[in-house]
């Protein structure tokens, strides 16, 4: 299978190394030179283009799936629906006006579409309400995704990611200093993210994947098991109210603590997925050893 991975970034890398080793053809696209370099790197074909440009995307060889794993750069909610919806609609255009359109085109969302269900869990079938005008648009990309792909008879796909972390994106100073904060975490570690999206690809045709691993954690839990892992005091910890109370919260920051849902992977277990990191101990082992070993 030839596979055009949008946004070839941090994910989208490690989707293309992983395509590769299971003998199939992944195209990596990058708008700078620097990204290209990189997936080349990576041991595949690199193309810059712009993959919100129908003329760029031209460059893009004809391919059998597509993989839309774009960032719109951690920007405003103008800047999401640029990269989201307006973006992915014209890509969505540009490979299904093809003579040879692909069969697939996947869509990689976030669990941030689910909004506050007060710590209930959630999965693909709970209702989506978006707290925030950012994830309103993640909402109607999803909605693009799936509508605006099967107008051009492709199977339009959905992965909702939970919290990416992995190399480079650890994170640790995070939990072994400052104040950490009670709240649940749906984690989800690089390597799973991309493996979700390559099982998707080609191990199932369901619509829409959760893709988060076996254990939501609350952050005090994480913060504390990576301190005695690391050998270190374990952080200072305050309630959601007590930090709610404070003064210096952002509007966007009072709205993610006042957040709360546990992602199940019941559906994706249940189709066969085995997680390389199905834990955050399994995830952080790497870091952890790291920092031990950089503190010897």
């Amino acid at each position: 299978m030839r596979v055009a991975i949008l946004g070839c970034g941090y994910v989208g890398i490690e989707l293309g190394r992983q395509l590769r080793e299971s003998g199939h053809d992944p195209v990596g696209v990058r708008r700078s030179e620097s990204g290209a370099a990189a997936i080349e790197d990576a041991g595949f074909e690199a193309v810059r283009a712009d993959v919100t440009d129908a003329d760029d995307l031209t460059r893009v060889p004809d391919v059998d799936a597509v993989v839309f794993a774009a960032s719109s750069g951690g920007r405003d909610a103008a800047a999401a629906r640029r990269v989201y919806v307006e973006g992915l609609r014209t890509a969505i255009d540009a490979f299904g006006e093809r003579d040879s359109p692909p069969e697939q085109f996947v869509y990689t969302s976030s669990t941030g579409v689910y909004g506050d269900h007060g710590g209930d869990w959630v999965d693909e079938e709970t209702d989506l309400e978006p707290t925030t005008a950012k994830t309103e648009v993640l909402v109607e990309a999803e909605r693009v995704a799936r509508e605006r792909a099967a107008e051009h008879g492709m199977a339009g796909r959905v992965v909702r990611f939970a919290g990416l972390y992995g190399p480079d994106r650890y994170r640790l100073e995070r939990y072994l200093s400052g104040t950490v904060v009670e709240g649940y975490l749906n984690m989800l570690h690089r390597d799973d993210a991309a493996g979700v999206v390559r099982f998707a690809l080609t191990e199932t045709d369901e619509p829409v994947l959760l893709a988060v691993d076996d254990e939501p954690v609350s952050r005090i839990a994480l913060a504390e098991w990576l301190a005695d892992a690391c050998g270190v005091e374990a952080p200072e910890t305050v309630t959601r109210a007590e930090r709610l109370d404070a003064d210096d919260l952002s509007e966007a920051a009072r709205r993610r603590l006042t957040t709360s849902k546990r992602c199940s992977n019941r559906l994706l277990r249940s189709l066969g997925y085995e997680f390389a990191y199905p834990t955050f101990r399994e995830g952080y082992a790497d870091a952890v050893a790291a920092y031990r070993e950089s503190e010897r």
